[in-house]
């Protein structure tokens, strides 16, 4: 049996991504990583804070974009396959 997963991601910047450009002509790739943060009332009602941090990487022209556009503290919405 085959399974999915996917993944949506909205979150903060927390570097300004890293661009490098590949030898073989395929363009470049961006990689920088996310946090994700959940916020929620424990059983005593107080407010409580759970950062998750995802790393995410870009190909081609979507590393462009990433390049042109985001920088740390940005909001971002990620999908991954």
């Amino acid at each position: 049996m085959a399974s999915l997963n996917r993944a949506l991601l909205i979150g903060n910047v927390g570097n300004d991504p890293e661009i490098r450009t590949l030898n073989n002509e395929q363009g470049k790739v961006a990689s920088f990583r996310l946090a994700t943060t959940e916020r929620y009332k424990d059983r005593n009602g107080e407010v409580k804070e759970n950062t998750e941090w995802h790393q995410v990487t870009a190909w081609g022209k979507l590393a462009d974009i990433v390049e042109k556009f985001v920088k740390k503290g940005s909001q971002v919405y990620a999908e991954g396959k």
